[in-house]
């Protein structure tokens, strides 16, 4: 059930387009599509040079990433058993300092 509450309901709007609707919009499409076409090319060409310097950088980035794993599963088993022991040991200083330099890496 659906509910009107604009008090036109869905059989009473006329959505239907003509022909001449229909090749006025075709017509008009196509003389803007070669303008458009332009315009993007354009743009792009303007956009290469940065775009592929800021691809091989990304590229050389993720290579570096690839080589270290993704969990370091020794550190986190590590880190588990001092929590269960209790002797997991917070370095208030440094994770204020990490902290800082985080909130300055947003904020500047």
């Amino acid at each position: 059930m659906s509910v009107d509450f604009n008090g036109i309901g869905q059989g009473q709007v006329n959505t239907q387009r003509t022909t001449a609707d229909k090749l006025a919009n075709t017509q008009g499409a196509r003389q803007t599509a070669p303008e458009q076409t332009n315009a993007k090319a354009e743009g792009a060409r303007g956009e290469n040079v940065n775009l592929s310097s800021q691809a091989r950088n990304l590229k050389q980035l993720e290579q570096k990433l690839g080589d270290y794993p993704e969990m370091d599963d020794d550190r986190i088993e590590q880190i588990r058993s001092q929590l269960e022991n209790g002797t997991y040991k917070i370095d208030a200083e440094k994770l204020a300092q990490k902290m800082l330099d985080m909130d300055k890496s947003i904020f500047g």
